[in-house]
């Protein structure tokens, strides 16, 4: 990620920067926390593996959760952190699968290459793609082709896009929906409605993703501003037309809200079906505070549109 032309440093790319310090002091917390299971009793039943899917760059790390009383619907699921952090341990990846599986959805949890140290797209992709042909070729976590279902948050939620549209143009067999959480699928965020712009304006600066940051975020990500129209890259670039039935729910207050809200439009112009919602009174990011009453709303959320597709 370089500066400007005098070498200068945009604001965004410092914000980006203290951004991954905030994610690597977040992940040393969790490291030194009590397991989830000392304050969810009910989520110490649930069975969970660490696994290893062979992957074009290597090996990719996944971990599967199963509960006592399985429905036979299974999701793939993929965490955020701006391409550049997150791992299986960061709430919105083990915590929500562990919700999950409590509640009877079978799920497997993928992380991935970060975009650091000269990787970026399309590595990411590659490997959620990798990750989630193991899951439907291989029946990783045993339940039928046609119940297994895709999705992620922010980051996650645009790498399970773009991996849907490589299945859909041939790249393997597609998920049965996709469930996309505060996601972004846009290079540059598109203008947002008057509500969506009123709950993001009363955020504090430190919550606001200006588009100078989500120029260094995405830019960081592509590693060259030409991919920056890659559809695989950013979803919205591409045509929709063909995808599964997609889940959108967004963060009331977000500016991200604006790119999930704008792709749910092309979807709908496309034919596809799509289901968009945001979760009241929540900022981006939400689904890794287990304590957030909003976030145990979205699970119950989530696991109403798998059990109903």
């Amino acid at each position: 990620m370089s500066g400007g032309t005098d070498g200068s440093v945009s604001a965004g790319e410092v914000r980006f920067r203290e951004l991954i310090e905030m994610l690597e002091e977040n992940a040393r917390a969790r490291s030194a926390a009590e397991p989830l299971g000392t304050h969810f009793p009910r989520l110490s039943d649930v069975e969970v593996q660490d696994l290893v899917v062979d992957g074009p760059h290597g090996p990719i790390a996944g971990r599967t959760y199963h509960g006592a009383a399985g429905r036979g619907v299974g999701l793939v699921w993929v965490h955020g952190g701006a391409f550049v952090a997150g791992d299986l341990d960061m709430y919105e990846a083990h915590w929500v699968s562990l919700e999950l599986a409590a509640r009877g959805i079978a799920v497997l949890s993928l992380d991935h290459q970060k975009a650091l140290d000269g990787v970026h797209h399309p590595v990411l992709s590659d490997e959620v793609l990798a990750g989630w042909l193991a899951a439907a070729d291989d029946g990783l976590l045993g339940v039928p082709i046609e119940n297994l279902h895709l999705g992620g948050a922010s980051a996650g939620a645009n790498l399970s896009a773009g991996v849907a549209l490589r299945l859909r143009d041939g790249g393997g067999r597609p998920p049965s929906s996709l469930v996309l959480v505060y996601p972004v699928f846009h290079a540059v965020l598109p203008q947002a409605g008057r509500d969506a712009a009123e709950a993001a304006n009363a955020l504090p600066p430190e919550l606001r993703f200006h588009p100078d940051f989500m120029r260094a975020v995405n830019l960081n990500y592509v590693g060259d501003s030409a991919m920056l129209d890659d559809p695989v890259a950013f979803p919205a670039n591409g045509h929709p037309a063909g995808l599964p039935p997609v889940y959108i729910l967004n963060a009331e207050a977000d500016d991200l809200r604006s790119s999930g809200e704008a792709f749910a439009g092309q979807l709908e112009a496309a034919g596809v079906a799509v289901r968009l919602e945001f979760e009241p009174q929540t900022v981006h990011g939400y689904l890794d505070d287990p304590e957030l009453p909003a976030a145990i709303k979205s699970i119950d959320r989530i696991a109403g549109w798998l059990d109903g597709i």
